[in-house]
């Protein structure tokens, strides 16, 4: 059985992107190169919320990812968030993804989808859950930026 850990992280820098690097080595999933799918979980994956992602492979390899990500600058928000939920069940399942200025916000527009989620599908859902990961914008660095990622499995060889 596969597992798909949850992870997130928050970081500031002086740019959005070293921001963006910063939040991902604070999930420990700095080193690959992430690629984006839609939000269906496998029904055979397990989801698996932990600190910090495990050794996933070589730096460099390609890792797929369901991600959430919020980036602000110093003077234009008080915070950030993003956000995963999922629904699951016997078989397949489902992630959503919202990022945001406002934790509870952000938890509602997952809830939301995950619930829109569930009726487009004849499915069995039977466990629902969101991790959120909410940073306060730095008033010493220019950029903060939260990231939430899903990620399913190991990276594999991008060449």
């Amino acid at each position: 059985m596969s597992t798909i850990y949850v992870v997130r992280g928050v970081a500031s820098a002086r740019t959005a992107m070293a921001s963006y690097d910063a939040a991902l080595a604070d999930a420990n999933v700095h080193n690959y190169n992430l690629v984006s799918v839609s939000s269906v979980i496998p029904a055979e994956a397990t989801v698996d919320v932990v600190e910090t992602a495990p050794d996933l492979g070589p730096a460099g390899n390609r890792l797929t990812v369901v991600e959430s990500r919020a980036t602000a600058r110093t003077g234009t928000a008080e915070r950030v968030c993003a956000g995963v939920g999922w629904a699951t069940g016997p078989g397949p399942g489902l992630f959503y993804e919202a990022s945001g200025d406002d934790p509870e916000a952000v938890r509602t527009t997952i809830e939301r989808g995950l619930e829109d989620g569930r009726e487009l599908r004849e499915w069995s859902f039977d466990a629902e859950d969101v991790t959120l990961a909410t940073g306060d914008v730095s008033a010493t660095t220019e950029f903060t930026t939260a990231v939430v990622l899903a990620v399913y499995g190991e990276s594999e060889p991008i060449l």
